[in-house]
Parts: structure tokens; sequence; C-alpha cells
């Protein structure tokens, strides 16, 4: 079963850092990544999401593929790859695949200006090799976030520990909780 980690930090370098080195630890197979999205605050009531995955890409490649194989079929490859690829491309734009984009959003909101936050999707973690290798964000990261168990959230947060900003409006829940 997935689990989202939602980590803020007060620079938006170390959101993306973050994000390569869950990127890293994936082909290393210590967990499997779902989404892995970070929102960045450039100014006030502005917030941009930096997904990790471009799905219009990938749509589009998928249905070049697909279109050729079908023209193929009606010997015009070209023309069915590109209707293929066009269709891939509005069919992948539309997919919304992952961490869904209004919870982001919502978070998103509460993260202070000039910071980041990044979320993490991901199955099959192995935290005890993961935390190490994410401990050196503890000076400036904080867990917003989680659907790990109590107490493997607790570990994360003692690995991250440092006063840090609140995620104010995010309130807590079964499945995670917000930051101190």
């Amino acid at each position: 079963m997935p689990q989202l980690i939602v980590i803020g930090f007060d620079r938006q370098q170390d959101a993306f850092a973050l994000r390569q080195e869950f990127a890293a630890a994936q082909s290393e197979y210590l967990l499997k990544l779902e989404d892995a999205v970070v929102v960045t605050r450039p100014s006030e009531g502005e917030y941009q999401l930096h997904q990790a995955l471009n799905l219009t890409a990938a749509g589009a490649l998928g249905g070049t593929f697909w279109g050729g194989l079908i023209g193929l079929l009606f010997l015009n490859p070209l023309a069915g790859a590109a209707i293929g690829a066009g269709a891939g491309a509005l069919s992948g734009s539309a997919t919304d695949y992952g961490i869904p984009d209004d919870f982001i959003r919502q978070i998103g909101k509460t993260v202070p200006v000039g910071s980041g936050a990044v979320f993490i999707l991901a199955d099959e973690m192995n935290l005890d090799k993961l935390l190490p290798r994410i401990a050196h964000y503890g000076g400036s990261a904080r867990v917003i976030k989680t659907s790990l168990s109590n107490e493997d959230e607790a570990r994360l947060r003692e690995t991250l520990s440092a006063p840090g900003w609140p995620a104010r409006g995010v309130t807590s829940g079964s499945a995670g909780s917000a930051a101190p």
C-alpha cells in the first residue's frame, strides 16, 4: 500500500534535492516511487507545482507507439502515429496520476514564501535504510503530513527534528498529522 510523506523546507532547493534523493533510493530498490511533486512559493498568493512525471509527454509517446501499430494494420503507420500521439498527449494531460493536485494545492498554500515542500507517494519503503540518507536535511526540514504508522512517523520526525514553521490550515487526521 503506498505511503504519503510531505516534508517542508526553508529553501526550495532542498525540496528538489530530497526528491532527487528519493529517486536515487528507488534505483537502489529502497522504495518504489508512485509520485513525487515539489511545491514552491515564489511570492505571496502564488505557488507552483513541479511534477516529476510529465504525463502529457508520456501519453504522447505511448500514443505514438499504439497509433503507429494500429496504422500498420491499415497500411498508413505515419498517420496512425500522428493521430495516436495527439490522442495520447490529450489523455495524458487530462490524467491525474498519483497524489491528487487539489490536495497538493491545499497544502501548498500553507508553505511560506521562498520555501518549498516535497510530496512523496511511495510503496515498499525501507525506512531503516532511507532515514540515514535523509538525516542531513534535519536543519531545514519539517514533516507536514504522512500516512506512515505512528511509530514510523515518529522515527521520521526524530530524524528531521528541528524547530520550524508550522503548516497552517493543515489538520491532523488518522492518516497522518500536521507539523507541531
